[in-house]
């Protein structure tokens, strides 16, 4: 593949799209779902639901191309050896991290809320990185895997938009990778900071990333794809 501008703000972005890797972050159950953790804390589900369909266009559109496919998720150990007692005691005790939850207990790795939604289910192939905070490079090896595999510039969607994703984009900015985050396939139980996240990313020049939109990358890889 050879460069390819991509119309972004604050201004286009040129990426090498054999040198990107998609990362979708935290699109699990316990998050979108009704009866989930996200729902317990008393947040409308159904906003976060509404990434999915653009999430799972880009994922098409990704695998498509060839492009390395990540997922994240955030959950703990059964015996929370891995999960900070500041994390773990914030909010009421039945609705803390490691408590029964409807779909098994909350944010820990094997229950099913712990679980990818099933329309954007990883294939065997593609690594999941299972992370203790929000951030996907904190106590994980995804830095070593996009290194491994020569990656610059990461495209960035999934849950949420002023927590997981910001925080992910702010280590990887740290890390010298390129972020575009695609704001449709993101998304926050407050609208409000949906929006401030994807401006503060974007401000002063790109101080984070560059934003665009799952329509705008997935022409570009079409494009990449007939000039093969």
């Amino acid at each position: 593949m050879s460069r390819s501008e991509i119309a972004a703000k604050p201004f286009p972005l040129s990426v090498d799209l054999a040198r990107a890797a998609l990362v979708i972050i935290d699109m699990q159950r316990d998050f979108l779902e009704p009866g989930g953790f996200g729902a317990a804390l008393g947040n409308d589900v159904s906003l976060l639901m509404a990434a999915v369909e653009p999430c799972r266009r880009m994922l098409a559109g990704a695998r498509a191309a060839g492009l390395l496919v990540i997922h994240t998720r955030e959950g703990h150990r059964p015996d929370l050896s891995d999960a900070p007692r500041a994390k773990v005691e914030r909010g009421a005790p039945e609705k803390r991290i490691g408590a029964p939850g409807p779909m098994g207990r909350i944010l820990i790795r094997g229950e099913a809320g712990h679980d990818i939604v099933p329309a954007l289910a990883p294939l065997p192939e593609e690594p999941v990185i299972d992370k203790p905070g929000k951030g996907a490079f904190y106590q994980t090896d995804l830095d070593l895997m996009l290194r491994n595999r020569g990656i610059e510039t990461l495209l960035v969607c999934g849950v949420t938009t002023e927590v997981c994703v910001h925080t992910t984009v702010r280590e990887a900015n740290d890390r010298g990778y390129r972020c575009l985050v695609l704001a449709d396939a993101c998304a926050s139980y407050f609208p409000e900071f949906h929006e401030v996240g994807l401006r503060m990313i974007a401000a002063q020049g790109g101080i984070f990333g560059w934003v665009s939109t799952t329509d705008t990358v997935l022409a570009a890889l079409a494009a990449q794809d007939q000039a093969a």
